[in-house]
């Protein structure tokens, strides 16, 4: 039988080498920064060439380990500087940042330039921003009208149907736009500024062009004008047929309206216009001389545009809107506006307030009429009673009307002789009552009225009445009474009457 293998035995330990000794480092001062530590250079090589890449040293530097050398010379001595003292002050630097920037742009128009660079970088089919100049036609030929454009540019031509006012006559100023230079024939192609311009194809359309449209009829839906330009179909929703509501489209059917370009694509054959926006345009143009001329006190001639609870705007010379109050329409009470104005109506208003910078119009219908109460106060005078209608019932009175457009007040303490709690208890809309007048004034349409007044003297009227016909009841007593004792005819009797007494004797 083998054996078996005897176990190896486990391997001797090896001892560890000995640790090179690091030299401790020396102890840091409390409160002492750190010295930065730097990475260990590689040991130089000694003898030999150098490396390729590797530099050999300078020999007009220190080497390591060596003092650096002085020429002799002695240091400049810098001295103490105070450079708070030169430091500028912020106020001073402001002062000539302002000046340097005023000498920059002394003669600069920032207007002219900032029209200048939008002309430049306008995208094609945008409006162009158009500059007004003023000229005097010396020519007229045909359909031309010559016209000698200022600053020595020479003359140009405007087309006749672009004055739609009428013929035009030599040495009338006009107001133009040069839209180009006709070289052939060496003169300026001029437009009238906002007139109607000629349309041959898609390539003379742009936006903001105002142009000349046949109405031609309405879409399926309803909702715009179908219209034909030169050919050129396009479209009109209803809400830019006119600035209010068109109620009838169709009337617009077969007519030409004066329309500008709100939107192009001639790839797509996509054209819109626009009948408001040169509405609105016009008015615009029209308000700046609207408010350069209206005061207050002025009558003017407008038309109804709208009717609200609180009153009716008026459209002014097609440039501006007013507002007339309710209370402004009529001298009498108006519980509807709709009962004194109508739409589309033409009314004469005065101007009452006027606000400039807000640009509200206030306008009255009534100070148009003569005042009821000049003629009332002229025909009444206080303690005159009069019949009236009570029209309204507040907590402190009751309002009663006594002539069309006169309207006075029956404070509470004037209802009743007797104490009331409420102003109900008394008096009713629309009942008819007597009152009589306290005071007026007429400046300021405001009378005193009272029932009261006429209450007490009803009772001391009833009271006077009472006593005179109790003192009639007496005096026709009397009367009686006397016409009794003096009548010879009367007999007096007395005792028992005509009565008979028998008396039986006894024996």
């Amino acid at each position: 039988m083998t054996e078996p293998n005897p176990p190896t035995p486990p391997a001797a330990p090896v001892a560890p080498a000995p640790a090179t000794p690091v030299p401790a480092a020396p102890p840091q001062a409390q409160g002492q920064p750190r010295p930065p530590q730097t990475q260990s250079r590689p040991p130089e090589r000694r003898g030999g060439p150098p490396s390729p890449g590797e530099r050999g040293p300078r020999k007009d530097l220190p080497q390591r380990g060596e003092r650096p050398r002085s020429d002799g010379t002695k240091p400049v001595d810098l001295g103490r500087t105070d450079f708070n003292a030169l430091r500028p002050s912020k106020r001073d630097l402001d002062a000539d940042l302002e000046r340097e920037l005023d000498a920059a742009l002394a003669g600069f128009d920032p207007k002219g330039t900032i029209v200048a660079d939008e002309k430049k970088r306008s995208v094609p089919g945008a409006p162009r921003v158009r500059e007004k100049k003023k000229g005097r036609i010396v020519a007229i030929h045909g359909k031309d009208v010559f016209i000698d454009v200022p600053g020595g540019r020479g003359q140009g031509v405007l087309p006749m149907l672009q004055f739609t006012e009428g013929k035009p006559v030599i040495g009338e100023e006009v107001e133009f736009d040069i839209d180009g230079y006709d070289g052939a024939n060496g003169l300026l192609n001029l437009t009238m500024i906002g007139s109607v311009q000629n349309v041959t194809d898609w390539s003379s359309l742009a936006r903001g062009m105002v142009i000349e449209a046949k109405v031609t009829g309405l879409n399926k839906n309803a909702t715009g004008l179908q219209v034909e330009v030169n050919g050129i179909k396009g479209f009109m929703p209803v809400s830019q047929i006119d600035m209010y509501r068109v109620e009838k489209p169709e009337d617009f059917v077969n007519q030409k309206i004066k329309c500008m370009v709100i939107e192009i694509d001639p790839a797509e054959r996509n054209l819109i216009l626009s009948r408001r926006a040169v509405q609105e345009r016009d008015k615009q143009e029209k308000a700046e001389k609207f408010w350069a001329t209206i005061e207050e006190g002025q009558v003017k001639v407008g038309i109804v545009r709208s009717i609200k609870a609180f009153g009716a705007f008026v459209e002014l010379d097609g440039a501006a809107d007013g507002l007339i109050p309710i209370s402004e329409m009529s001298w009498s009470r108006v519980a509807d506006a709709n009962e004194v104005v109508k739409l589309g109506q033409k009314v004469e208003v005065v101007v009452q307030r006027l606000d400039k910078e807000t640009r509200k119009i206030g306008l009255s219908l009534k100070a148009l009429i003569r005042s009821p109460w000049d003629d009332f106060a002229d025909a009444t005078k206080p303690g005159a009673k009069i019949n009236g209608k009570v029209t309204r019932v507040e907590d402190f009175g009751a309002f009663v009307e006594v002539a069309p457009g006169v309207e006075g007040l029956v404070h509470v303490s004037e209802l009743s002789m007797m104490r009331i709690r409420r102003v109900r208890d008394a008096v009713t809309e629309g009942q008819e009552i007597t009152v009589q007048v306290i005071s007026i004034d007429p400046a300021a349409r405001r009378m005193a009225l009272s029932l009261k007044s006429l209450q007490a003297e009803a009772e001391a009227v009833e009271a006077v009445k009472t006593q005179e016909e109790q003192e009639a009841d007496i005096q026709a007593a009397e009367a009686r009474i006397a016409a009794r004792l003096t009548d010879p005819n009367s007999k007096l009797r007395g005792g028992i009457g005509g009565s008979r007494m028998t008396f039986e004797m006894g024996e």
